[in-house]
């Protein structure tokens, strides 16, 4: 069986959770830096799942990275079943927020400076900018996954 580019244990596919990692680490830290976002829902929500997305695609980049570096790639059915309805959850997840979070953010530029300044409106848009950045690359990833996953 030929290696699927993205799929678990493939350069590209560390390369996928490793951009995962620093674009949901980077929506996480825009977002942390207006301190007024637990005031709205849809950006609380995007809170929690980028704290939720971060471990899961850090860890599968370090399986991934041991398995090009030991040159092994994982093809267990079970493991990779795992991983795809992990990756599929995740990905929903996050496309949720990131939408949610974009039409708060679309919202409140609207609305003027009287809401929201554009300094802390602007981090609020970069971090849902970075968090639909993450979601494509997780949408990527477990994409490549599912299309490995028959054959095994």
């Amino acid at each position: 069986m030929d290696d699927v580019p993205g799929s678990m244990g493939t350069s590209a596919g560390f390369a996928l959770r490793l951009g995962q990692t620093i674009f949901s680490s980077a929506s996480l830290l825009f977002m942390s830096f207006g301190v007024q976002f637990y005031s709205y829902t849809s950006f609380c929500f995007l809170v929690t799942i980028m704290g939720l997305v971060i471990p899961w695609s850090f860890t599968l980049a370090l399986l991934d990275g041991y398995s090009v570096l030991v040159k092994r790639p994982i093809r267990q059915k079970g493991i990779l079943l795992i991983i795809v309805i992990g990756d599929w959850v995740l990905s929903m997840l996050t496309l949720g927020a990131a939408s949610s979070a974009a039409s708060v953010v679309d919202i409140l530029l609207t609305s003027g400076e009287s809401v929201c300044s554009p300094k802390v409106c602007s981090r609020y848009l970069l971090s849902t900018i970075f968090a639909f950045l993450s979601w494509f690359l997780s949408m990527a990833s477990s994409l490549f996954n599912l299309w490995l996953l028959p054959s095994l």
